[in-house]
Formats: structure tokens, C-alpha cells, sequence
């Protein structure tokens, strides 16, 4: 992937950000009817791609376009790099059509991260809606992997059907170990297909053990399920400062240029995708923003 000099002469940063670079399909596995999750490899050969938990992608289909997916594989296996995409549209559809040895382009990482490291002493509460879960995977993995410098972990998961749950054996995986607190919903199900809650997610975040006051809380989701989570989570005593969101939209460029992300004053692509509650309160609650 390029690097951007330390110290560019005006424009050449915004040049080398913009240039894709070729990256091979090493496997793809199918989570849903309409998602898919790819591990590609840098066709440049070689090399460690770091990046941060909550951190982008702009993955690039020659000849159609470009979208803005969130890295959801390791970041402590940096050898690769894991995109999961639901397929939405043009470009996410022919994404989900690539096949191992197939190439795309990828600029980036980009974006800021989940506060994974500011969160170390406290629990950490992880709500994840639909595909909202791919971007917080890496809070998990890391988490996990570090698990003893943190508190009480919990995840809370909901999606629409059965069907609709990404990632089950990992999910399995991680409701069988004693250090980690997994709840999962969706919003409806066949009784006998499916015996576990049916509800919103929101319904969920009472049973989780945690101090609030001691407590990190990172979500993504649908937007009308952030709103609702930020609402419950604030009448459990968590504080605005203390609740994060990814707040993934309309990020066409993800260098500030075009503007199609600009949510108030911030731009989603350049300050975010995660943002501290308190620092977009208001602009969370105004509809059609």
C-alpha cells in the first residue's frame, strides 16, 4: 500500500490517497444470502498491513467503482486484510461476486479507530446491529487477545432473522468461553427454528453486567438502532463521553474532497467513521441529517 510522505509538498498526500493498489482474493466466504466475507492479500507481494480496529477500506472493482467497507478481520494478523460486504448496490454486488484470484484496488486504511486503548481498566459493552457487527469484530479480537487488561467484556448482537447473524461459528466460539458475555437477537423467528430472544437489540442491554460508570460502550448499527441504544445505555448511567459510534455513511472519497459525508460540521470520511457520543449529540437527532 503507498505511503504518504511525512512531509508532502501540497497535493501529492491527497494524489497518493487517491491511487488504488492491486490486492488478490485469497478466500471468500459467504455469511448471509446478501453478504460476503473476503481475505485479500497485496498482489505486490509481501509485507505487514497495519491498521486499527474501526479503520476503512475504499475497495475499488476495475471498471465500475468504488465503496467504503470496514476492515473486520485481525488486526494482530496484519498479513491480510478482511472486508465484509453486503451486497447493496453496483459496486458491493460485483464485490461479493469476486472469486479467489480475482484482483480489486484498495486505498487505505482510513478513518479514525475504536478506544480500544483508552478503554484498557474499564468494561467494555459491544453493540452490534445487522451488519454494524463487521466494524466492531476487530474490537473483539483485540479485546480478547489482550483480555486480561480489561474489565467485564459483553457483546450485544441483533439482526433481523436467524438468517441474517454474521459470523455463527465465531459467535458460538465466543458464547462458550467464561470471559466474555454474549447476547443475541432478532426482531423475528420461526419458534422452532430458533429458540433463542426475539426482540430489538435494545431489549438485551438489561441483562448485561457491567459499572457504568467504569464502563466503554461501542456501537454500530443502523442508525434509528444507535439512537434508540445511546437512549438506553444513558438510562443504565453510562455518561455521552463514554459511548462511542461508527457513524459509516455516503463515504465516496474518504480524504474530505467531495463532501457527500459531511454530517453537521464534521466530514464521516476524515473525522470518523467513530465518534465520541457528546461530540455528534446533536446532529444524531436530527432526522434525514
Amino acid at each position: 500500500m503507498a505511503a504518504v510522505p511525512e512531509r508532502a509538498p501540497a497535493g501529492v498526500a491527497v494524489v497518493e490517497a487517491m491511487a488504488p493498489s492491486p490486492w488478490a482474493v485469497r478466500r471468500v466466504k459467504r455469511e448471509t444470502h446478501d453478504t460476503m466475507t473476503l481475505a485479500i492479500e497485496s498482489a505486490e507481494g509481501g509485507g505487514r498491513y497495519g491498521f486499527a480496529p474501526g479503520q476503512f477500506n475504499m475497495l475499488y472493482v476495475f471498471g465500475v467503482g468504488e465503496a467504503a467497507i470496514s476492515i473486520s478481520g485481525d488486526p494482530g494478523a496484519p498479513q491480510e486484510l478482511v472486508h465484509t460486504v453486503r451486497a447493496v448496490g453496483r459496486v458491493t454486488n460485483d464485490i461479493c461476486r469476486l472469486r479467489r484470484g480475482q484482483t480489486l484496488g484498495v486505498r487505505g486504511p482510513f478513518g479514525s479507530a475504536w478506544p480500544v486503548d483508552a478503554a484498557v481498566g474499564s468494561d467494555v459493552l459491544i453493540v452490534a446491529g445487522g451488519i454494524g457487527l463487521a466494524p466492531l469484530r476487530p474490537v473483539l479480537y483485540h479485546v480478547l487477545a489482550h483480555r486480561s487488561e480489561y474489565g467485564r467484556v459483553a457483546l450485544v448482537y441483533g439482526a433481523r432473522t436467524p438468517g441474517d447473524l454474521l459470523y455463527g461459528p465465531e459467535l458460538a466460539r465466543w458464547r462458550g468461553r467464561f470471559d466474555v458475555q454474549v447476547e443475541a437477537t432478532v426482531d423475528a423467528a420461526d419458534p422452532d427454528a430458533w429458540h433463542g430472544h426475539v426482540g430489538v437489540v435494545t431489549t438485551l442491554i438489561g441483562r448485561v453486567e457491567c459499572e457504568p460508570a467504569e464502563t466503554t460502550a461501542m456501537v454500530c448499527g443502523p442508525e434509528v438502532m444507535m439512537r434508540f441504544t445511546v437512549a438506553e445505555l444513558e438510562k443504565r448511567g453510562l455518561a455521552p463521553e463514554r459511548i462511542y459510534l461508527s457513524m459509516e455513511r455516503s463515504m465516496r472519497c474518504a480524504v474530505g474532497l467531495c463532501g457527500h459525508c459531511q454530517f453537521g460540521p464534521e466530514f464521516v470520511c476524515k473525522d470518523g467513521p467513530v465518534f465520541r457520543y457528546d461530540r455528534i449529540a446533536s446532529w444524531l437527532r436530527v432526522r434525514e441529517l
